[in-house]
């Protein structure tokens, strides 16, 4: 099969392991990948350069970066002067909605997103969302997914003439070990990645924050090395 004749899929490549390993199953599955991050003011800004090495790492040659600036709006830990929480329990992450959530954050790159597939012709949108092992963000729930989707087969002037936008999120009821373990299958180089959100000056991860204390535990669990490079070099299991 031709690149030609694949179907289309935009993917949200963050730089993180969630979205690296949902583009891989998408170009495993025989889509033609078009990747789509956003430089919208967050604090951890290093993800932009893991997801430059992670679309080189998958031979993904479209690969856009949209410049917005959330900061202006604020209400989040990522985009605002609000500290990030560190050193968290770990039964207490996801028990209710933290700080660093960014409000609408997925349905404002969803939107975009979705003018893009428009734009080249995608069928599929891909996201790393996940409902398991995360931080418990309400735009990260099924419900929230399938509503988007609805909405997007309403909304443009490819579905109204016929064609069908699909919201496809492959991880959604996978936990962070059970991510990794298909990402190893796929030979996927997770030193790459990043998924800190208070990374210090020299783009380390914290070790920290409760991305930082999930992807943790998702190796452990997975039985796999984390190849990590955080800022106390202790916490490397």
């Amino acid at each position: 099969m031709t690149n030609n004749t694949k179907k289309k899929a935009v993917i949200l490549l963050s730089g993180g392991i969630d979205s690296y390993t949902t583009a891989a199953m998408a170009i495993n599955d025989r889509f033609q990948v078009c990747a789509i991050s956003f430089d919208y003011g967050q604090r951890h800004k290093y993800e932009l350069g893991s997801a430059k090495k992670v679309a080189e790492f998958l031979g993904i040659r479209n690969h856009l970066t949209i410049k917005l600036d959330l900061r202006q709006i604020g209400g989040s830990a990522l985009t605002d002067n609000i500290e990030v929480p560190k050193n968290q329990p770990l039964e207490n992450i996801g028990n209710e909605i933290p700080v660093t959530y960014v409000p609408a954050r997925n349905t404002i790159f969803l939107s975009i997103a979705l003018g893009y597939a428009e734009t080249v012709g995608a069928s599929h949108i891909f996201i790393g969302a996940n409902a398991v092992d995360y931080s418990g963000y309400p735009d990260c729930r099924p419900k929230y997914l399938e509503a988007f989707e609805k909405m997007a087969n309403l909304a443009t002037k490819a579905t109204v003439e016929g064609s069908q936008i699909n919201i496809s999120a492959p991880l959604l009821n996978m936990s962070k070990s059970e991510i990794i373990q298909k990402g190893q299958k796929l030979g996927l180089d997770y030193s790459l990645t990043i998924s800190c959100y208070d990374p210090p000056e020299n783009g380390q991860a914290c070790g920290n924050c409760e991305s930082c204390l999930l992807r943790k535990k998702g190796f452990i669990e997975a039985g796999i090395k984390d190849p990590t490079n955080y800022f106390n070099t202790s916490e490397k299991n």
